[in-house]
C-alpha cells in the first residue's frame, strides 16, 4: 500500500490537484494524496475532514487503513487526544490486518500518556496509558518502540507511587498515624520498584518507633534490610535493628 500511495502522491502533485478543493472526481488514491498534503502542511482540521470523507466514500478500498491511521494522527497532532485514542482503537479493532496496527497500539497508549495529569489529580488516564503500553509490549515485543514504552510505564508508575506517598504524608501530618502507615504500606507493596518504596517503609518504621510499637518496628526493619540493601537509609536501619535486637 505504501508504494501505491507514494505513486499516487507524486501523480497528484504533478497534476496540481491540490489547487482545487473539489474531491468528487478524485480516485481513492488521489483523495488520499490530497488529504496527506494537508496533513504534511499541518492543516489538521482540514486533513481530519478529508480522511473522514475517504473512509465514508471508499469503505472497502485499500487506502482505508491509511485514512483511518492518519485520521487518528491528525487528531493527535491537533492535541485532541481523546478523539485520537478513539480512532486508533477503531483501527486496531476493525482493521486487524493493517500494517498500522502496531503503530496504532503505541499511539493509543501515547494518546492516554498525553492526557495523564499531574500526580495530585485523578489518575485514570495514567492507568489507561500504562495498560495500553503494556499491551503494546505484549503484542509487539520486538518492536523498536518497546524500550520507550517500558520507560514510559516506569515514569507513569512513579507518578502513581508519588500520589500514594503524598497521601500518606498528608495523613501523617494530620496525625492519623494508622491511616498513614496503611498508605505507606501500599506504596512499598504496590510500587516496590520505585524510589518511593524504601522512603515509605522508612517513614512507617519511624512512626512505629514513635508509637513505641517496637516489635512491629523490628519486623519492618528486617523487611527493609532484605528488600532495600542499597538504600540511603540502610545504614540507619541496620544500626537501629542491631541496637533493638540486643535489648
Amino acid at each position: 500500500m505504501k508504494v501505491l500511495f507514494g505513486f499516487a502522491l507524486i501523480l497528484f502533485l504533478m497534476l496540481g490537484c491540490s489547487s482545487s478543493s473539489d474531491t468528487t472526481m478524485m480516485s481513492a488514491e488521489e483523495h488520499l494524496a490530497y488529504a496527506m498534503e494537508m496533513y504534511e502542511d499541518g492543516d489538521y482540521q482540514f486533513s481530519t475532514r478529508e480522511f473522514q470523507s475517504i473512509i465514508l466514500q471508499f469503505p472497502g478500498n485499500t487506502v482505508n487503513d491509511d485514512a483511518q491511521y492518519y485520521l487518528a494522527m491528525s487528531y493527535f497532532k491537533d492535541e485532541q487526544f481523546l478523539l485520537a485514542a478513539y480512532e486508533f482503537s477503531k483501527l486496531i479493532r476493525d482493521i486487524k490486518g493493517s500494517e498500522y496496527v502496531s503503530q496504532s497500539q503505541f499511539m493509543l497508549a501515547e494518546s492516554y500518556y498525553q492526557l495523564s495529569p499531574p500526580y495530585q489529580l485523578e489518575q485514570s488516564y495514567t492507568k489507561k496509558a500504562m495498560s495500553e503500553f503494556q499491551a503494546f509490549i505484549d503484542y509487539f515485543p520486538i518492536d523498536a518502540k518497546v524500550e520507550e514504552a517500558e520507560r514510559k510505564i516506569h515514569e507513569l508508575n512513579l507518578k502513581l507511587a508519588e500520589k500514594l506517598y503524598n497521601s500518606a504524608i498528608i495523613y501523617e501530618k494530620m496525625e492519623y498515624y494508622n491511616a498513614s502507615m496503611e498508605y505507606y504500606t501500599k506504596v512499598y507493596e504496590t510500587y516496590h520498584d520505585t524510589d518511593y518504596a524504601p522512603i515509605a517503609l522508612h517513614r512507617k518504621i519511624t512512626i512505629l518507633l514513635d508509637k513505641e510499637q517496637f516489635a512491629l518496628a523490628v519486623e519492618n526493619m528486617k523487611l527493609f534490610l532484605n528488600k532495600y540493601p542499597d538504600s540511603e537509609f540502610t545504614a540507619e536501619i541496620q544500626n537501629l535493628y542491631d541496637e533493638m535486637s540486643f535489648e
